[in-house]
Protein backbone atom coordinates (compact mmCIF):
# COMPACT_ATOMS: atom_id res chain seq x y z
CA UNK A 1 0.00 0.00 0.00
CA UNK A 2 1.05 3.79 -0.68
CA UNK A 3 1.73 5.54 2.83
CA UNK A 4 -0.43 8.33 1.20
CA UNK A 5 -3.08 6.01 1.68
CA UNK A 6 -1.56 5.91 5.53
CA UNK A 7 -1.55 9.08 6.31
CA UNK A 8 -5.00 10.08 4.88
CA UNK A 9 -6.43 6.45 7.06
CA UNK A 10 -4.08 8.48 9.92
CA UNK A 11 -6.34 12.27 9.40
CA UNK A 12 -9.67 10.34 9.41
CA UNK A 13 -8.77 8.43 12.28
CA UNK A 14 -7.52 11.66 13.69
CA UNK A 15 -10.82 13.35 12.73
CA UNK A 16 -13.10 11.03 14.19
CA UNK A 17 -11.01 11.32 17.49
CA UNK A 18 -11.24 14.46 17.58
CA UNK A 19 -15.66 14.69 17.30
CA UNK A 20 -15.87 11.53 18.99
CA UNK A 21 -13.85 13.18 22.15
CA UNK A 22 -15.12 16.44 21.86
CA UNK A 23 -18.39 16.39 23.65
CA UNK A 24 -16.43 15.25 26.67
CA UNK A 25 -19.54 16.73 29.47
CA UNK A 26 -21.85 14.76 26.97
CA UNK A 27 -20.10 11.38 27.20
CA UNK A 28 -18.80 11.87 31.19
CA UNK A 29 -22.35 12.36 32.48
CA UNK A 30 -24.77 12.24 29.92
CA UNK A 31 -27.58 15.06 28.63
CA UNK A 32 -29.94 14.40 31.63
CA UNK A 33 -29.54 14.24 35.57
CA UNK A 34 -31.27 12.12 38.41
CA UNK A 35 -33.17 14.82 41.00
CA UNK A 36 -34.49 13.48 44.30
CA UNK A 37 -37.78 14.95 45.03
CA UNK A 38 -39.39 14.29 47.95
CA UNK A 39 -41.71 16.47 50.68
CA UNK A 40 -42.43 16.16 54.46
CA UNK A 41 -45.37 14.80 54.55
CA UNK A 42 -44.64 12.46 51.55
CA UNK A 43 -47.29 11.51 48.78
CA UNK A 44 -47.42 14.90 47.55
CA UNK A 45 -48.29 15.27 44.20
CA UNK A 46 -45.07 16.26 41.85
CA UNK A 47 -45.37 18.80 38.94
CA UNK A 48 -42.03 19.48 37.26
CA UNK A 49 -42.49 22.31 34.00
CA UNK A 50 -46.45 21.60 34.04
CA UNK A 51 -46.34 18.44 34.01
CA UNK A 52 -47.21 15.52 36.40
CA UNK A 53 -44.57 13.36 37.03
CA UNK A 54 -46.11 11.24 40.19
CA UNK A 55 -45.87 11.30 44.00
CA UNK A 56 -42.91 11.79 46.35
CA UNK A 57 -41.01 10.74 46.90
CA UNK A 58 -39.63 10.15 43.04
CA UNK A 59 -36.49 10.51 41.15
CA UNK A 60 -37.31 12.44 37.89
CA UNK A 61 -34.92 12.52 34.93
CA UNK A 62 -34.20 16.09 33.93
CA UNK A 63 -32.80 17.48 31.20
CA UNK A 64 -29.55 19.54 31.77
CA UNK A 65 -30.22 22.14 29.31
CA UNK A 66 -33.20 23.81 30.84
CA UNK A 67 -33.94 25.06 34.35
CA UNK A 68 -37.08 23.52 35.80
CA UNK A 69 -39.85 24.25 38.02
CA UNK A 70 -40.94 21.79 40.70
CA UNK A 71 -44.49 22.20 41.92
CA UNK A 72 -45.33 20.36 44.98
CA UNK A 73 -49.17 19.88 45.83
CA UNK A 74 -51.10 17.96 48.80
CA UNK A 75 -54.63 18.19 50.14
CA UNK A 76 -54.78 20.37 52.83
CA UNK A 77 -51.41 21.79 52.37
CA UNK A 78 -49.78 24.68 51.03
CA UNK A 79 -48.45 24.11 47.68
CA UNK A 80 -44.95 24.30 47.43
CA UNK A 81 -43.04 25.98 44.57
CA UNK A 82 -39.18 25.42 43.53
CA UNK A 83 -36.82 25.99 40.58
CA UNK A 84 -33.98 23.43 39.69
CA UNK A 85 -31.11 25.77 37.84
CA UNK A 86 -28.39 25.09 35.49
CA UNK A 87 -25.14 25.68 35.73
CA UNK A 88 -21.76 25.44 33.98
CA UNK A 89 -20.21 21.59 34.41
CA UNK A 90 -16.74 21.15 35.53
CA UNK A 91 -16.47 19.09 32.48
CA UNK A 92 -16.28 22.64 30.11
CA UNK A 93 -12.01 22.32 31.12
CA UNK A 94 -12.39 19.21 29.02
CA UNK A 95 -13.82 19.97 26.10
CA UNK A 96 -11.06 22.97 26.37
CA UNK A 97 -8.71 20.59 26.55
CA UNK A 98 -9.36 17.52 24.68
CA UNK A 99 -12.69 19.24 22.09
CA UNK A 100 -12.28 22.96 21.81
CA UNK A 101 -14.58 24.81 20.14
CA UNK A 102 -16.42 21.74 18.81
CA UNK A 103 -16.99 20.09 21.94
CA UNK A 104 -18.11 22.99 23.37
CA UNK A 105 -20.45 23.55 20.99
CA UNK A 106 -21.68 20.08 20.94
CA UNK A 107 -22.56 20.27 24.83
CA UNK A 108 -23.75 23.59 25.00
CA UNK A 109 -26.44 22.39 22.57
CA UNK A 110 -27.24 18.80 23.86
CA UNK A 111 -26.76 20.37 27.41
CA UNK A 112 -24.04 17.99 28.80
CA UNK A 113 -22.38 21.42 29.27
CA UNK A 114 -24.58 21.87 32.21
CA UNK A 115 -25.48 20.44 35.64
CA UNK A 116 -28.36 20.82 37.47
CA UNK A 117 -28.58 22.49 41.36
CA UNK A 118 -29.66 21.35 43.59
CA UNK A 119 -29.55 17.71 43.15
CA UNK A 120 -31.84 16.39 45.61
CA UNK A 121 -35.33 18.98 46.72
CA UNK A 122 -37.22 18.37 49.77
CA UNK A 123 -40.43 20.51 50.72
CA UNK A 124 -42.22 21.18 53.77
CA UNK A 125 -45.54 21.58 52.99
CA UNK A 126 -47.42 23.88 55.40
CA UNK A 127 -50.84 23.50 56.43
CA UNK A 128 -53.68 25.37 54.80
CA UNK A 129 -54.70 26.76 58.20
CA UNK A 130 -51.02 27.83 59.10
CA UNK A 131 -50.73 31.92 59.92
CA UNK A 132 -47.12 31.09 60.06
CA UNK A 133 -43.64 29.39 60.94
CA UNK A 134 -41.41 30.79 63.21
CA UNK A 135 -38.13 28.47 63.47
CA UNK A 136 -36.65 28.39 66.95
CA UNK A 137 -32.95 27.80 68.74
CA UNK A 138 -33.37 23.57 68.98
CA UNK A 139 -35.20 23.02 65.52
CA UNK A 140 -38.72 22.63 66.03
CA UNK A 141 -41.45 24.85 64.42
CA UNK A 142 -43.68 26.81 66.28
CA UNK A 143 -47.31 26.74 63.66
CA UNK A 144 -49.57 29.25 64.02
CA UNK A 145 -53.62 28.33 63.27
CA UNK A 146 -56.72 29.55 62.84
CA UNK A 147 -58.01 26.33 63.37
CA UNK A 148 -56.70 22.93 64.97
CA UNK A 149 -57.18 20.05 62.87
CA UNK A 150 -58.99 16.92 63.62
CA UNK A 151 -55.95 14.23 65.51
CA UNK A 152 -53.69 17.19 67.01
CA UNK A 153 -52.66 16.99 70.59
CA UNK A 154 -53.18 20.60 71.99
CA UNK A 155 -49.63 20.85 73.97
CA UNK A 156 -49.82 24.10 75.16
CA UNK A 157 -51.99 27.77 74.74
CA UNK A 158 -50.38 31.47 74.63
CA UNK A 159 -51.81 33.55 77.13
CA UNK A 160 -51.49 37.21 77.70
CA UNK A 161 -49.82 38.97 80.53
Amino acid sequence: MDSSIFRQLARIGLGASIVCLGACASIMHGTHQDVGISSSPSGAQVSVDGQITGKTPIVSNLTRKDNHIIHLELAGYKPYDTTVTRSVSGWVWGNIVFGGLIGLAVDAINGGLYKLTPEQVSGTLISSGAAGIAPSRDGLYVTVVLSPQPGWQKVGQLERD
